[in-house]
């Protein structure tokens, strides 16, 4: 997500108990119990490291969010950052074929961050966790200057067979999505409009994304070729798949237009358009599959080919290149 306001000091600084009340054992001494704990897990938090078991390949990933520039305390609670972090990593281990077995989460935190705030955030990893089926397997935590907050969370995943890479597509291959199309944009569009009540379930999306967990496993099955989920927009990550591929991506534009009119009403048609090829944040997984091999919770919206004469591997709509590619967290222009 852009950085769309400067950091002020938040409820979320301004309230309640501040952490700097407690030392790090009382704190985690009320973190800790709100975490779910899994089958796999041999040893809880509360060592020097968790132990879990892991037959066969693992797959491991992490992401961190920040105060002011991935979300804003005006928008989303603590519960709802919790919510996030825990579904954009297992995102990715789904993306992988796998599935997910536990997390590990990093608070970095302003000292005057209230307790209510950081317990409200647990409750909400706990539940994303719960709902995935996934343990918490413990974590770190650290002070930090005035008004930062950073929360990273590292997934793990277990593999049934092969990992899925972005290297295996080939030409003949149909391109499909399982899960909404720029939903989550147009949440941070109405989010900045100050219109929420335009399409909820779109701010919903933006707050808590819910990724398709079943469907990772479920395409590796199915022979699925290549495979990521969706997080700076699709134009961005299929053009990542094409590149790593050798191929060109056709998005078929007809296959798109239901995902365009569901968001028209609330942002207007262009950037509805806008929302669906290059919105981040979606989490929604994109895979290329064999022809005739595609499952029925999947639906395709293009087809791969070997590049022309002279032409790069890339992506393209209808066959026309495109220039706008989605968002890159170190170029905002």
């Amino acid at each position: 997500m852009p950085n769309v306001q400067r950091l002020e000091r938040g409820p979320m600084m301004t309230g309640g108990t501040p952490l700097r009340s407690l030392d790090e054992e009382e704190l985690l001494a009320r973190i800790l119990p709100v975490f779910p704990l899994g089958e796999d897990l041999v040893v809880a938090p509360g060592d020097d490291a968790a132990v879990l078991r892991t037959p066969g390949h693992v797959v491991a990933t992490t992401d961190t969010v920040v105060l002011g520039r991935d979300w804003l305390d005006a928008w989303s609670s603590g519960a709802d950052i919790g919510h996030k972090v825990v579904a954009q990593n297992l995102a990715d281990v789904a993306a992988m074929g796998g599935r997910p077995t536990g997390v590990l989460v990093t608070l970095v935190a302003d000292p005057e961050l209230s307790l209510e705030w950081v317990l409200d955030h647990a409750h909400g990893l706990a539940e994303a966790c719960a709902a995935a089926g996934v343990a918490v397997l413990g974590g770190d935590l650290s002070s930090a200057p005035a008004g930062v907050v950073m929360v990273s969370v590292t997934a793990l995943g277990r593999l049934d067979g092969e990992p899925v890479l972005r290297s295996g597509a080939r030409p003949g291959d149909v391109l499909a999505v399982r899960g909404s199309l720029g939903l989550a944009d147009a949440g941070l569009r109405l989010l900045q409009a100050d219109a929420v009540d335009r399409l909820p379930e779109a701010v919903e999306h933006q707050r808590r994304p819910q990724p398709p967990l079943e469907a990772g496993p479920e395409a590796a099955a199915a022979g699925a070729t290549a495979m990521l989920d969706i997080s700076d927009g699709l134009l961005r990550d299929g053009g990542r798949i094409a590149r790593a591929s050798g191929v060109v991506i056709d998005l078929d534009p007809r296959e798109l237009a239901g995902d365009v009119d569901a968001l028209a009403g609330a942002v207007g048609a262009e950037a509805a358009l806008d929302c669906v090829l290059a919105g981040g944040e979606e989490h929604s997984l994109l895979a290329t599959f064999p022809a005739g091999t595609l499952p029925g919770s999947w639906r395709r919206i293009g087809s791969v080919r070997a590049p022309a004469e002279g032409e790069a591997p890339g992506i393209v709509v209808a066959g026309r290149a495109v220039t706008h590619t989605g968002w890159d967290h170190f170029r905002t222009t």
